[in-house]
């Protein structure tokens, strides 16, 4: 609908005003004045200009407040809207009311105040997430820390029996340091997935193809630790768009909490099929118990499935780092556990 402008109706006022004025009020009072002196031949022609010049101008003025007292309101009441909003009350939104300029300026007061309420709480998130990664690092990174000083602190006092014991130790001191790294590492990968100027890398690629090379890098470890692995791959090709390199990390994720927390001997099953435009793929295996009371926190940041957050399963974010992938990448995962069988589903967008 097209918007009145607010020239227009401030005219179009200024107009009626001024013929009531001029018009009506000069019949009105030369009624009046011929009803007081009669004939107006033989009126005071000075009298009847002061007194039409004072009852137009008084008329017009009356008219014009009379016609524009709305707007009037309605501009207070945007300015005290607009207080408002400086005041800190962000959000806040002022009714719309007409269709005119002053309709348009209350519309574009909304949506900046809107905006800057959006602007706030995203900036208060991010210094929640950052106080928050703060100190889950700090947690982290000491645990590993604290037992390399010790050992460290134990060579130099030469508290060991033999060679044997000082081979250990520094085994002990050079597992820890990869476990320092590979926390640092994630937790860098998962600050960068999360940056806003983060680029991927797409290339069109047959997801089966694909699955089936990384299933049989994995397979000789899998095997090793007593796990048989069921593939139900689609024989259809299937192209996706991905970033390759972020794509496996996701994999590589995924199969090594299969490793981590399957029991031991049992069977792991890899299924791939297409639902319309989608692409799916599920990874099930078995677990002894549900790792949490709500399988959505597996992709919780920092959030561990076993006991606690102890030196000998990373920092807790492989999972996030996932899920964070997978939706950069428009795709969606999620967790389920029926009967001993944790499953994670992935869908993808079939490039067309």
């Amino acid at each position: 609908m097209r918007s009145k402008k607010l020239s227009v109706q401030l005219l179009t006022a200024i107009a009626i005003s001024f013929i009531i004025s001029v018009i009506i009020v000069s019949s009105i009072l030369l009624r009046v004045m011929e009803y007081f002196w009669g004939s107006a031949d033989f009126l005071d022609v000075t009298l009847y200009n002061l007194l039409w010049i004072s009852a137009v101008i008084l008329t017009f003025i009356l008219s014009l407040l009379v016609m524009i007292r709305k707007k009037i309101k309605y501009l207070q009441h945007i300015t005290e809207s607009v207080q408002t909003i400086a005041n800190g009350k962000l959000g806040y939104t002022i009714e719309i009311s007409g269709n005119d300029e002053l309709s348009q300026l209350a519309a574009n007061i909304n949506y900046m105040s809107k905006e800057l309420e959006n602007k706030f709480e995203h900036e208060r998130q991010i210094e929640n997430e950052k106080n928050e990664l703060i100190t889950n690092i700090s947690h982290d990174l000491r645990t590993p820390l604290t037992s390399i000083i010790g050992y460290v602190d134990l060579l130099k006092q030469k508290e060991y029996q033999d060679g044997e014991q000082l081979y250990e130790y520094l085994e002990i001191i050079y597992s820890k340091s990869q476990s320092f790294r590979n926390r640092i590492d994630e937790l860098f990968e998962y600050t960068k997935l999360t940056s806003h100027d983060l680029q991927l890398n797409f290339t069109e690629v047959e997801l089966g193809g694909l699955l089936e090379q990384i299933i049989g890098e994995y397979m000789p470890i899998l095997e090793k630790e007593g796990l048989d692995i069921q593939k139900s791959i689609t024989q259809e090709d299937i192209y996706v768009s991905m970033d390759i390199e972020k794509m496996v990390r996701v994999y590589d994720n995924l199969l090594m909490n299969v490793l981590k927390y399957s029991m031991k001997p049992s069977l792991l099953k890899v299924n791939l099929h297409t639902v319309g435009i989608k692409a799916i793929l599920s990874i099930s295996n078995q677990v002894e118990n549900l790792p949490v009371q709500d399988v959505t926190k597996l992709f919780e940041r920092f959030y561990r499935a076993d006991k606690a957050r102890t030196d000998d399963g990373g920092s807790g974010i492989g999972l996030a780092i996932s899920k964070r992938i997978i939706e950069l990448h428009g795709g969606t995962i999620e967790a389920d556990y029926q009967e001993g069988w944790l499953t994670f589903t992935i869908e993808y967008i079939i490039k067309e």
